[in-house]
């Protein structure tokens, strides 16, 4: 609410003045916190769809998944009120410790689903530090180009290899793991930034060239784990060893088919209640909508995804040159795992066990993306109180 108020140097003249309230508020993109927020609701009735035959507590994964949201809604209001003008402060910082993270793996973490990613915190709780890994390097190669903000030339060949050394590293830890999926978000997002930052076409080029060459010697040199390739190869034979590992991918179409256009309904879907599809609440979550809301839920969900790239890409048109690179490199980790993994949901797209980003139960991947939320709020207050 704005009140008018008098300038006590022009008795006579009355100037607006913003009520703390508003002032708080202020800047906010109102739209795309909405998107965030019904994407985790969404999330949260699949989850419980899902895993509500499971023992114990029926409501267990839908209480932690609610839990999480909260977390991740806290961290993105905190992250949200940085001064974005600090960003060249924050970066590094956020640099190194998700760094720091992916090295604490390789000393006290423990393997889960073939991955050794996690790091057990005891009560029942995971940290996956490759999913914070994702932001941090975002925001390092920001700050890095944003060094020649003033600078209308495109980065130099120092800046670019400096670039590919800051993403290089965190990259060759993830494969170690060994994490393909989060991997490839990596190298998605980066090559976002480095569109963004109007790196020359000869790069990207050549580092596309260089990502399918090492793609390559990675299967024919033996660098992923037998359950990897087995993967891949499901994927090239959808209809071979259909009960080994395929059985997963198999059981989400027959899901996702049983569903038709408007659903079975709610706790309704053969499948989902059967408990017949593996990893269901987190990398299979998107079978869930298929099967009990139809090709219109499924749907629903893809354009709330839609929303939330377009409102950060938004966010980017206004920013200065380190808050584009940062809701660039944001949207296009979304916008990649997403279509990630949804596309192996319907066999469009190998598996690789990524979560459906704000829709699947996990609270590293739920809190990493409150705080990418939060710095793309920051950034835009930062816009708009500088316009």
């Amino acid at each position: 609410m704005t009140l008018l108020a008098r300038d006590p140097r022009a008795p006579f003249a009355l100037t607006p003045t913003v009520l703390p309230l508003e002032r708080r508020v202020r800047g906010y993109d109102w739209i795309l916190i909405a998107a965030a927020l019904a994407l985790a609701l969404i999330g949260a009735v699949l989850v419980w769809a899902a895993t509500r035959q499971a023992g114990g507590n029926p409501q267990g994964f839908l209480y932690r998944h609610l839990f999480n949201v909260l977390v991740a809604g806290a961290l993105l209001v905190a992250t949200s009120r940085l001064d974005a003008r600090l960003l060249r402060l924050f970066g590094p910082v956020a640099y190194v410790a998700s760094l720091i993270g992916l090295l604490a793996v390789f000393v006290v973490g423990s393997t889960v689903n073939g991955a050794h990613a996690w790091i057990r915190l005891g009560g029942g709780f995971e940290l996956q530090p490759s999913e914070f890994m994702k932001l941090g390097m975002i925001v390092g190669m920001a700050v890095l180009f944003a060094r020649r903000e003033r600078d209308d030339a495109p980065p130099t060949t120092l800046d670019v290899l400096m670039a590919i050394g800051l993403v290089a590293v965190p990259l060759a830890l993830v494969m170690l793991q060994p994490d393909l999926g989060s991997a490839m978000v990596l190298g998605a997002a980066a090559f976002g930034v480095l569109v963004a930052a109007g790196v020359r076409a000869r790069w990207t080029i050549g580092l596309l060239a260089l990502a399918v060459l090492g793609a390559v010697l990675a299967v024919k040199g033996g660098l992923l784990a037998d359950y990897q390739l087995a993967r891949f190869s499901s994927f090239m034979h959808p209809g071979h060893d259909v009960q080994g590992a395929a059985y997963n991918v198999t059981q989400a179409h027959i899901a996702i088919a049983n569903g038709g256009l408007f659903g079975t309904g709610l706790f309704h879907g053969p499948q989902t209640s059967g408990g017949f599809v593996p990893e269901q609440q987190t990398d299979f979550v998107f079978s869930v909508a298929g099967e009990e809301f139809g090709l219109i839920g499924g749907s629903a969900v893809i354009a709330l995804f839609a929303v939330l790239c377009w409102r950060g890409l938004r966010i980017a048109r206004g920013a200065d040159t380190a808050g584009r690179l940062v809701a660039v490199g944001v949207v296009c980790w979304i916008a990649f795992q997403a279509f990630q993994n949804i596309g192996m949901n319907l066999g469009l797209t190998p598996v690789t066990g990524l979560p459906l980003p704000f829709v699947s139960y996990g609270g590293s991947s739920m809190f990493a993306q409150g705080l990418a939320i939060g710095l793309l709020q920051a950034v835009r207050r930062r816009a708009v109180a500088a316009a």
